[in-house]
């Protein structure tokens, strides 16, 4: 199955079945989880990076767990619009993915989602730097799914 388009994600996913929302870093994956109903997001765990296969599995350990049927990746794009480096890392991770399993996946812009996060944590749960570091990466990962909910909800 090729990379879908986000609106085209819900034709290709078994009727009620969550998503997955990742939010890939360089030392670890920020996984969040919806609902059946795909309208709230969750953060649920955070995936240490080891090597790809490990996490890979331990990737579909979790969503296999919460009945997930597909998978929306945060891409990294510049503030430009364009792509750079880990945009590509992103793109090479779902193609890696899709050699190990047929599962629906699809992009969502993640600009500035890990600075929201970070300010929202710092403004509203004031929290320092180091309880951040641990929850940031899953938090934006729930914020990209969060916002690619949102965007499948209003078509």
């Amino acid at each position: 199955m090729p990379v879908l388009d986000l609106l085209e994600l819900p034709t290709a996913l078994p009727a009620y079945a969550p998503l997955v929302g990742l939010d890939l870093g360089e030392k670890t994956i920020g996984v969040a989880v919806s609902d059946a109903t795909r309208t709230v997001a969750s953060p649920l765990e955070l995936i240490r990076k080891v090597k790809f296969t490990d996490d890979a599995k331990a990737l579909f350990k979790l969503m296999e767990s919460r009945g997930a049927g597909g998978i929306v990746i945060g891409l990294p794009v510049n503030m430009d619009g364009t792509e750079g480096p880990r945009c590509q890392s992103s793109r090479a991770f779902a193609r890696n993915l899709l050699r190990l399993k047929d599962i629906p996946i699809a992009f969502w812009d993640e600009r500035m989602s890990s600075m929201a996060i970070n300010r929202m944590l710092i403004d509203e749960a004031d929290m320092n730097r180091a309880r951040r570091a641990e929850v940031v990466d899953k938090a934006a990962a729930g914020w990209i799914l969060q916002g690619a909910l949102d965007r499948l909800r209003n078509g």
